[in-house]
């Protein structure tokens, strides 16, 4: 009996024999369809090589393709467990064409592998074609002899796929196995199409034409192939089995669950195990590509799945966190396919155990209140709205929890209720919040975000996806349309650009739609509505159209850097200066990054060194840079710092990096790192590059700030640094390692022979004349003076000399140097009692001009704007003295 293991590889194998590229599936979030919130067909990665928007090096592919149905109009969810082949994650087996072949190729490769390569009866097939297609119908006669009765003509859409309400479509033909007449059911197009008796298999569509606004088509000038098969189906069918949760793969998900919960995987407890196992593929999947549990889009539907997974294993009886304990065996069973599974297995583990560990609070809660409310209530009468809504507002207990456990009681919600509850609480959330005070044009960011919801980011796993434009503003209000040369807000519906918050800037980059292009400046967030800040470069750009969205890869690649920079030189600095060191403030931009934490004083060159060798030690070390979303108790009782000016929800992402031997803080004593933070980052630290602290300043009271450079704007710093080097040792004709010694021996020598110059200026500011020149005014020896050439630094000294040739007395000297004029005073200590060097300073500045003068009472000094009036000035000093008597 084969595996699904085997028929997966038994697929892919016959189609890359026939000249098919085996391409990996692609990410469950959809890059390029805005209007799929998960992958949910193996074309989805395939739509812009059948538009011819997009080529590439092949024209026939194959893959097995990871699907999610589980939210808008594919959604099985409340359908899992209880039915045979119905899924939240399933795989898309298919084989496409891109114009190289078409029909007669197409039907025959799909016979040959069901009916040789997999040794399907061919008298247990039939297949349907659209009623028009005589082409298909006669193929089928030839490659598979079928007789008329077994090729059904249908008529509707069942057998005409679109891709939207214009585009690529064309008829389908499918296979159809017969289960036998023991089994309930009619074929297709028969009254009783929907029993079990006959059951699709296989689905080729013939992309042939284009349709038109119009309802015109026409031929397609590349027509293409598009099959698909689902894995769980297939592999139903080989095993024997008519369940597909009855296969080797599901069965093993069952068991794990049945061996966990201590519970009969076929008894009573069947249905809560089929959840469990169906719910773990997809949820470790979603979070294996980047969907983390949330409370809106993507990442509410993959917490809604969660949860609907742990209300079951709660119902069998689980008094721990389960889910994260299956996650190695569905590794075992699907990690050699799907290697993300292996990659991101400690991530998904994490993930499942603590959504878990919170939910059970919140479950045991709600379903006591669910029950004291259902006590009000007559027997089997629905739950009132408005009761429904007060579990989900208060209490947190989401709808769907509360449709989920009354089912098993055959009772509903009043849903209408609920909404009606709902939206009474939106108009006074937004009522209350017009009036705190934001900014004159915010009302319509509240108003965008009521309406589409918030923006979904995609850029930590991508810089380039496909959007839809729901909205643009300028000036604060909505426009219907925006020209070339207009700058605007564009809103869509998911985005790969990051919006500036956590110190981290906005990305940039560009936005194109089939009628136009932007350029995109900035990237910022109003109530969880990102703003692509843009200038319409090109056409115009109108709400509800397909956008495709590419960030600027160069400078988020600095950015990164930067960013992940910044938690290496945060521990260091840690290290370095002790645990009191704490984030203030940071810039992450793509030339450089800036980091403020609380210090009481300078960091020293011998300490700047320290920290920088640090950080490169770690870079150079190149270990992977690890993200895991945990509560935020749960983060910082593992010792994650949390990042300045950060707001923190229910869940918060933990950034690891670097390893150590051991003598760490991480959360095992091996992480070096360890912070809270959204931003994104490199995805290893050797892709930092290189690490160069610029300089170390003061911010403000006890904050200081380092500035630095990473990858090549650090090593362009350092390249200019060293070609700096190699000048001054040139000039100096010396070696580069002698240059410190060279500089200080010079620096040392330019002291002494400023010394010397200031001596020699001092003796001859003083001349010849030294006391015998002073006059006596009331009793006070007074020499006043004008000297050239001696600066306010020389003054002083100066001033002390000529006070020391008095004895007693009071000197005034007016110098002018450089362009500068100075005014300086002195008094011996015997007569400050009775003159202030302070008063004869701003004397004198007065009289030439300038304002105030100080010092102390024995010397001042003070500066004017020339000595033009310099007689005026001795006169007002020896009138001061005069005075004093």
């Amino acid at each position: 009996m084969p595996s699904l293991n085997d028929i997966r590889s038994t697929f892919l194998g016959y189609f890359e024999k026939n000249g098919h590229r085996v391409v990996d599936s692609s990410p469950l979030v959809p890059r390029n369809d805005p209007t799929l919130m998960f992958a949910n067909s193996g074309m989805v990665q395939f739509k812009n090589l059948f538009t011819g928007v997009e080529t590439r090096d092949y024209n026939r592919a194959t893959s097995a393709q990871k699907c999610v149905r589980a939210g808008g109009k594919h959604n099985d969810l409340d359908n899992v467990g209880y039915t045979a082949r119905h899924h939240t994650f399933f795989e898309m087996l298919g084989n496409f064409s891109f114009g190289n072949y078409f029909k007669t190729e197409a039907i025959p490769y799909a016979w040959e592998l069901l009916t040789k390569e997999f040794g399907i009866p061919k008298e247990k097939l039939l297949v349907t074609v659209y009623h028009t297609d005589d082409e298909a119908a006669d193929i089928w006669k030839k490659v598979a002899g079928l007789s008329d009765d077994r090729i059904i003509r249908i008529p509707t859409s069942d057998n005409f796929w679109q891709m939207g309400p214009t585009g690529p479509c064309g008829p389908c033909t499918e296979i159809f196995f017969d289960h036998g007449d023991h089994i309930w059911g009619g074929p297709p197009g028969s009254p009783d199409e929907d029993g079990d008796r006959f059951i699709e298999i296989w689905n080729i569509v013939f992309m042939q034409n284009e349709q038109f606004e119009d309802g015109s088509m026409r031929a397609l000038d590349m027509q293409s192939i598009d099959t698909g098969m689902g894995l769980e189906r297939i592999g139903a069918l080989l095993q024997g089995k008519h369940d597909n949760y009855d296969t080797d793969l599901m069965r093993s998900l069952i068991e794990a669950s049945a061996h966990a919960t201590s519970a009969d995987p076929d008894g009573p407890g069947k249905v809560h195990h089929r959840v469990i196992a169906d719910h773990l593929r997809s949820t470790s999947f979603l979070i294996a590509d980047g969907v983390m549990p949330s409370n809106e889009g993507r990442g509410y539907v993959l917490r809604r799945i969660m949860r609907r997974a742990m209300r079951h294993a709660h119902i069998l009886g689980a008094q721990d966190p389960l889910m994260h304990r299956l996650v190695p065996s569905l590794v075992h069973q699907m990690g050699a396919a799907y290697p993300e599974l292996n990659r991101a297995q400690a991530l998904i583990e994490e993930t499942l155990r603590s959504e878990e560990t919170r939910f059970r609070q919140t479950l045991d809660r709600g379903l006591r209140l669910l029950d004291d409310e259902l006590g009000k209530l007559p027997e089997g009468a629905n739950l009132p709205g408005e009761a429904a809504f007060k579990l989900y507002d208060t209490y947190g207990f989401p709808l769907d929890l509360t449709q989920d456990a009354l089912r098993e009681k055959g009772r509903a919600v009043d849903t209408e209720g609920f909404d009606s509850a709902m939206a009474e609480q939106k108009a006074k959330a937004r009522a209350a919040w017009s009036g705190s005070g934001e900014t004159k044009d915010a009302a319509i960011w509240f108003e965008l975000a009521e309406e589409h919801g918030a923006t979904e980011f995609l850029g930590y796993e991508t810089e380039e996806a496909e959007g839809q434009v729901l909205a643009l503003v300028a000036d604060g209000a909505a426009v219907t349309e925006a020209a070339e040369g207009a700058s605007i807000a564009i809103v869509v519906n998911q985005s790969p650009f990051y919006a500036e918050s956590g110190g981290q800037v906005g990305d940039t980059g560009l936005i194109k739609t089939e009628t136009g292009a932007a350029r995109v400046t900035d990237t910022k967030k109003v109530a969880g509505v990102f703003l692509h800040q843009a200038e319409v470069t090109m056409g115009t750009i109108a709400p509800g159209q397909g956008a495709q969205l590419s960030v600027d890869h160069d400078r988020r690649g600095a950015i990164r850097a930067n960013h992940s920079a910044t938690h290496l030189l945060h521990e260091a600095l840690r290290r370095a200066l002790g645990d009191h060191v704490a984030q203030r403030g940071s810039l992450n931009a793509p030339d450089r990054l800036r980091f403020d934490f609380s210090h009481n004083h300078a960091v020293t060159p011998d300490e700047m060194s320290r920290i920088e060798a640090e950080v490169n030690e770690y870079v150079r070390q190149n270990s992977p840079v690890v993200t895991r979303i945990m509560t935020p108790d749960d983060a910082r009782a593992i010792g994650a710092q949390a990042l300045f000016g950060e707001k923190y929800g229910d869940e918060v992402r933990v950034v690891s990096m670097g390893a150590q031997d051991g003598s760490g803080k991480g959360t095992d004593g091996r992480t070096y790192s360890l912070e809270l933070c959204g931003g994104t980052h490199v995805a290893r630290t050797g892709d930092i590059g290189a690490f160069a602290l610029l300089s170390d300043s003061a911010s403000s009271a006890g904050v200081r700030r380092i500035e630095a450079l990473t990858g090549q704007a650090a090593m362009d710093h350092l390249r200019d640094a060293d070609r700096q080097l190699g000048e001054i040792a040139g000039i100096l004709k010396a070696q580069a390692g002698e240059v410190v010694n060279r500089v200080k021996a010079l620096s040392d020598e330019r002291k002494a022979l400023a010394n010397e110059v200031a001596q020699l200026k001092r003796q001859l500011a003083m001349g010849a004349g030294g006391a015998s020149e002073a006059e006596e005014i009331a009793g006070v020896k007074f020499i006043g003076r004008t000297v050239e050439g001696v600066g306010g630094k020389e003054l002083g000294g100066l001033v002390d000399d000529m006070k020391s040739q008095l004895g007693s007395g009071a000197v005034l000297v007016l110098a002018e140097a450089d362009g500068k004029a100075t005014v300086a005073a002195g008094v011996t200590a015997d007569l400050t009692d009775r003159i202030s060097a302070v008063a004869l300073v701003q004397a004198a500045t007065a009289a030439l001009g300038g304002k105030g003068g100080g010092g102390r009472p024995d010397r001042a000094q003070g500066g004017a704007p020339s000595l033009a009036a310099a007689e005026t000035a001795f006169q007002d000093a020896r009138k001061l003295i005069e005075d004093s008597k």
